[in-house]
């Protein structure tokens, strides 16, 4: 019988595993390791034989057990080239640029990432439990910390400019203003916090729900450069609109995060 999960809720109840991963498990502990690295390896998710990261995950963690330091390792392997599949990388499209701060939030969060493997393999490390549940949300929530953190470091003495024709905020300043200061004091650490986060972005309406999920996957919302992809180029709308659809959905998420907080 797999081992179940340590971890608990806010409302005192432990983290489970969903019935399709705990049934995944049963059958690899069945598999010699050779069938099981063929089939982690499978990359394409409609692949029947495909492992879920939720799976290789615990198979990385179980062979604390083993007292085998080649077989995870050979597991281990496949699992961090998956984070960083998902993790932005700091090349642009055109194969000549990069990006610093992407470079950033990539090395940031593998890096937390492989610290809590390292920390699970000396005693059990309770916020892989997570991982075990919703690895794609767990890894997307360790690249939002490290993005925000690395838009803080960008901006913080960066001088606010104004346009000379306009009056109005660079567009430039504008993005660091709208997608990083409004989620300033959020508990984005807090499982159960993040869970009604999502959900709240979800309920929101297209537009806006596409605007806060592109600034919080670092699109700007313009840029003078053609070729930089911008969330005005995405949806079709100009820079006022962008952060009309940002200003109204912000205000949106915060009254229905705080009156869940009083409920």
């Amino acid at each position: 019988m797999t081992a179940p999960l340590r971890k608990q809720k806010p409302d005192g109840t432990t983290y489970t595993r969903l019935p399709g991963t705990e049934t995944l498990i049963t059958i690899l502990a069945q598999l010699g390791r050779d069938e099981i690295l063929a089939r982690c390896a499978i990359r394409q998710r409609a692949d029947p034989q495909y492992v879920s990261s939720e799976c290789l995950l615990h198979l990385v963690r179980a062979s604390r057990a083993d007292n085998s330091s080649a077989w995870f390792e050979r597991l281990y392997k496949i699992l961090y080239e998956r984070v960083l599949r998902a993790l932005p990388r700091a090349d642009a499209a055109d194969g000549e640029t990069s990006s610093l701060t992407r470079e950033l939030i990539r090395d940031q969060a593998s890096e937390r990432f492989v610290k809590m493997l390292a920390a699970d393999r000396q005693d059990y490390e309770e916020r892989l439990d997570f991982f075990e549940v919703r690895f794609d949300m767990a890894l997307k929530r360790l690249r939002l910390d490290a993005q925000k953190q690395a838009w803080r470091d960008e901006n913080r003495n960066r001088p606010i400019e104004y346009d000379d024709a306009s009056g109005e905020l660079s567009p430039e300043i504008e993005k660091a203003a709208g997608s990083v200061n409004p989620f300033d004091g959020m508990e984005f650490r807090d499982e159960a916090f993040r869970l009604r986060l999502d959900a709240a972005i979800e309920a929101l309406p297209p537009e806006q729900s596409r605007t806060i999920h592109m600034l919080m996957l670092d699109y700007p919302i313009h840029s003078e450069d053609p070729a930089v992809h911008t969330i005005c180029k995405e949806l079709g709308r100009s820079p006022k609109s962008i952060w009309n659809y940002r200003d109204r959905a912000m205000k949106a998420l915060k009254k229905t995060l705080g009156e869940g907080e009083d409920q």
